[in-house]
């Protein structure tokens, strides 16, 4: 993806924090005073309704607009109180890491593309997701084995989830290349690396082949 696709991409994740009033929450202390006078500024476009509400709720409100790769961003971040301040970490730590179903016609498209065989020859049945999270969800089914049909768990990563995080990390890394350039206090917090962590560890649970293999 472009530079210009990921500055695009920033300006929308950024007119949605606006807007539910996540901006205009965070603290000013410490800000350079050009810095603090655009916060105050864009905090008039805020949502009136999401003003109303608890910053936790904006939070999970704002992340709920974003995508399923925010929720599992916020989850970082909120392992991080050092990155984004105690108060943060609390309310990112709240959000739920429950997303709305996919079809189960994509579920199944998913497999056959992945094992190159019709679902017929794969399970004994197949049933509606139970579990929907960031990244996957889960159906259960059955297999045919020599001792009989045996319940299993199916878990298959969201369509598209993979793309799209590819698209939200590099508006990250851009935000933390931006963070490091213009707020020379905050290169202590090493916000590219925590970016990189976040890359790193998201890859891995994207990979569903080391989950089955513990």
């Amino acid at each position: 993806m472009s530079t210009f696709g990921a500055y695009f991409r920033l300006i929308r994740v950024g007119w949605i924090l606006v807007r539910e009033g996540v901006i205009s929450a965070l603290p000013s202390e410490g800000l350079p005073p050009s810095i603090s006078l655009a916060k105050s500024f864009v905090s008039l476009f805020a949502r009136s309704r999401a003003m109303a509400i608890a910053r936790s709720d904006r939070l999970a409100q704002a992340v709920e607009r974003l995508g399923p790769s925010y929720v599992k961003i916020g989850q970082f971040l909120a392992t991080r109180p050092d990155v984004v301040g105690v108060e943060f970490a609390n309310d990112l730590s709240q959000l739920q890491d429950r997303m709305a179903f996919f079809p189960v016609a994509a579920a199944k498209a998913n497999i056959e593309a992945s094992l190159g065989r019709p679902m017929s020859e794969l399970y004994a049945s197949f049933g509606d997701p139970i579990a929907a999270a960031s990244i996957a969800q889960v159906h259960p089914a059955e297999v045919e084995t020599p001792e009989g049909r045996k319940k299993v768990a199916v878990k298959i990563v969201r369509p598209g989830v993979r793309q799209r995080f590819a698209h939200d990390i590099e508006a990250m890394y851009l935000v933390a290349h931006m963070q490091e350039r213009f707020l020379p206090f905050s290169r202590r917090l090493r916000p590219v690396e925590v970016t990189k962590t976040l890359e790193q560890t998201t890859k891995v649970e994207m990979d569903l082949r080391l989950e089955a293999a513990a």
